[in-house]
């Protein structure tokens, strides 16, 4: 028996070339950012156990390793030191030195491997005892200004040394229009800026920060300078703010749980919309898996399909490689 329905939406989906065709959301490798942990204190790959299949690189071996993401479709390389503690202060001034480890990486990979694109990370708790994102005060808060000043500073480094874009992860106020001042006060106005916009205190990050070593041995509270997870409103007078001060493309982190952000900002803006699937969204997937609970990479590619599908434009995934080889 067969009903009388003029809107049989399934006609599409039971008909598998039909079906393929009406797809409205697809990934491309050109979506795709792959960040990459670097380390000058050992020579072969260190595994981060809290983020299985990923490790900090040795400088000696990553210009193989980007030969063969590239291969695969890769070609954006987002780049995070591990800075050993030896060289780390309470004021994070390694990231001024020409020679640190995210400028002499970089230097060697831009004269061997052509055409890639490099982000530099803009932060200072790589280089900082304490862990935080900018320089501490008196009074145990971050300064804001200080903060930005060194940071400008180390974008011309960062250009210096051949990033084609740099990427303030910090949340300081103002920071934008100074960096972006620097670069074009030094010549470097071809040096882009992804701007972690609306960037939230998330509990999502903590693999992340086993993977740069920058946890302490006291929690670290950045609700000073971070977004509040329930604020939407702030969310979005952040996102404007950089739009204004010349960001080249608008990022939101984490991305999963902030969908609803993404949205708006693709809506908002006719800037680029960068997401990052952070580390603990990449980690929660694999502890799933290894518990038999969920399917590993279908999982992956629904995570990132939704992302993609709120409106990022780039998404900064660890995936990457394994998506790549799946797309």
């Amino acid at each position: 028996m067969n009903f009388e329905i003029n809107n049989r939406p399934r006609r599409l989906r039971d008909h598998p070339i039909l079906n393929s065709m009406i797809v409205e959301t697809a990934l491309s490798t050109d979506d795709l950012v792959l960040p990459v942990f670097l380390t000058e204190e050992e020579d072969s790959p260190v595994p981060i156990p809290s983020m299985p299949e990923i490790f900090r690189w040795p400088v000696s071996i990553i210009i193989e390793k980007i030969e063969e993401w590239k291969t695969l479709g890769i070609k954006c390389f987002a780049i995070f030191p591990h800075v050993a503690p030896s060289k780390k202060n309470e004021m994070g001034t390694e990231i001024m030195s020409p020679s640190a480890l995210a400028y002499r990486a970089v230097r060697e990979i831009k004269a061997t491997v052509k055409d890639i694109a490099l982000i530099a990370d803009l932060a200072l708790d790589p280089y900082t005892i304490h862990g935080h994102d900018g320089i501490l005060s008196n009074d145990g808060r971050v300064d804001n200004d200080k903060t930005v000043e060194i940071l400008a500073k180390a974008a011309v480094l960062a250009a210096e040394a051949g990033y084609d874009l740099v990427a303030p992860s910090d949340m300081m106020d103002g920071r934008i229009l100074k960096i972006r001042q620097s670069l074009e006060g030094a010549g470097h106005v071809r040096t882009g800026i992804v701007s972690y916009s609306a960037k939230f205190s998330s509990s999502y990050y903590g693999p992340f920060r086993d993977a740069i070593d920058s946890k302490t041995d006291m929690f670290v509270d950045k609700s000073g300078y971070q977004l509040n997870p329930a604020n939407f409103r702030e969310a979005q007078r952040e996102l404007a703010l950089d739009h204004l001060e010349g960001a080249d493309i608008l990022m939101v982190k984490p991305a999963e749980p902030y969908l609803d952000v993404i949205r708006d900002a693709k809506r908002a803006y006719k800037l680029p919309i960068a997401a990052y699937q952070v580390s603990g969204e990449y980690s929660r997937i694999w502890a799933a898996h290894l518990q038999g609970w969920l399917d590993l990479e279908s999982c992956a590619m629904e995570s990132l399909l939704s992302i993609k599908r709120a409106g990022a434009d780039i998404i900064f995934t660890y995936f990457a490689e394994r998506a790549s080889k799946l797309i």
